[in-house]
């Protein structure tokens, strides 16, 4: 297969390829067979056209459209990984020539990973974390264990006060009518939680159990619902219940019952061993932050902004995915929260920037300092997997593909850079 490269400005390449005329043919009678049902000419059964006769009728041009889609995606691989680019983003492909018997010719428009001029990265100087582990910090960790321990206990004689839950029934009206998913029954509704739009919640505050509220608010001007966005909204509203959290006393007895321990000072004293634990960790991993952030600082890259997007993508994913575990999904989310895809993957470019700039600048540190990772290293992360896959070491290794051990080779490499420029830093 022939590829020709042509290096163009801002990082990106153009990569003309080819799959040969056999592999034309072979995409062209497994297109065939996966339409010859819809194939529907007299004198044949459905299903049972001959390939010649479907090329005489309607031409062999017919298939090449799907052939070309059949081919492009392996073609494309095997010309990226002959052509020994690092293309960070996905490509831009066009089919140039299709014709039986011969080469097809496609071209594909890539972004690379751009050059970097590292900056300073060994004796970078930080300041100092401060450590301390503080009595107001063991007594804000009590605090929110007694948060997770409250009762909530009926108080339906008081007026609803800020931090009670309330049950209500709810719906919604713009210009007097009703709208869709602006209804509820026995939603519970912990006033202060910010839940709902605008000041809804606390235009609950000072009703009793049995009132009817009505709440006006209006929609954000970026309300995913567009028909609502920007508009005014009654609810007319039913408080049915109020709850008051009520606190366990800080005494031995809550000791016993949320930890291991037998008195209150040896529960706080595990408090304060864990938060000067927890403090030593955030704070060697905000001195790498900081660091490597002052490393970028010093650098010089131009990131093209496919690199970002692709990025922006890569973490919408990852988020998607840790919803989904909570049992709520992308869509819900976006609902919930009247924001729209592409408003999230606006808000998340910045970071995804800040991942594109660290990962250039531990890579450019890696190939300065000819780090790599061992295999003992590369052994221990598959025992890490393993554990956290709770598979076999020997299975999971014979699941990764060539690639796939590059990629976990790549990440210890990285991993060690981050440690190295941290160990040298002042």
């Amino acid at each position: 297969m022939g590829v020709n490269v042509e290096k163009m400005e801002n990082s990106t390449a153009k990569i003309t390829f080819e799959a040969t005329a056999e592999q034309l043919d072979e995409a062209i009678l497994k297109v065939y067979n996966k339409n010859k049902k819809s194939f529907n000419i007299p004198g044949f059964r459905k299903g049972k056209v001959p390939f010649k006769m479907v090329e005489k009728m309607y031409g062999i041009e017919i298939f090449y459209e799907e052939a070309a889609n059949e081919l492009v995606g392996e073609a494309y691989a095997a010309a990226v990984k002959e052509s020994g680019l690092d293309v960070v983003a996905q490509p831009d492909l066009e089919l140039k020539e299709i014709e039986k018997g011969k080469p097809v010719v496609f071209e594909a428009v890539v972004t690379v990973r751009p050059e970097i001029k590292l900056g300073k990265y060994k004796g970078v100087e930080v300041e100092a974390i401060d450590i301390t582990v503080t009595d107001e910090d063991v007594d804000a960790e009590l605090d929110r264990v007694k948060e997770q321990n409250v009762r909530l206990v009926a108080a339906d004689d008081k007026a609803v006060e800020d931090g009670d839950q309330t049950i209500i029934d709810f719906e919604g009206f713009v210009d007097g009518e009703a709208f869709e998913g602006g209804k509820g029954e026995d939603y519970t509704l912990n006033i202060g939680s910010h839940t709902f739009i605008d000041n809804f919640e606390e235009q609950l505050i000072g009703s009793k159990v049995g009132d009817d509220v009505e709440v006006n608010v209006t929609f954000p001007e970026n309300y995913q619902a567009e028909e609502l966005a920007g508009k005014p909204a009654l609810f007319k509203v039913k408080v049915k219940e109020i709850k008051v959290k009520e606190y366990p006393e800080l005494d031995d007895d809550f000791a016993q019952d949320v930890s291991e321990f037998d008195t209150l000072a040896e529960y706080k004293e595990d408090i304060k061993k864990n938060l000067q634990e927890k403090k030593e960790a955030d704070a060697k991993a905000e001195k790498e932050s900081k660091v490597i952030e002052a490393i970028v600082n010093d650098s010089e890259m131009e990131i093209p902004e496919k690199m970002i997007d692709a990025q922006a993508d890569r973490m919408m994913e990852e988020f998607a995915q840790n919803m989904a575990m909570q049992g709520l999904t992308f869509d819900q989310y976006l609902q919930f929260t009247g924001s729209t895809a592409d408003q999230m993957k606006e808000q998340i470019k910045p970071q995804a920037k800040q991942r594109v700039e660290t990962d250039l600048v531990l890579g450019a540190v890696i190939e300065a300092e000819k780090i790599e990772a061992n295999d003992e290293e590369f052994d221990k992360e598959l025992d890490t997997m393993a554990q956290q896959y709770q598979m076999e070491k020997e299975k999971i290794a014979e699941l990764l593909s060539d690639d796939d051990k590059d990629n976990i080779k790549d990440t210890i490499a990285k991993r060690k850079a981050a440690e190295f420029v941290v160990a040298e830093a002042k």
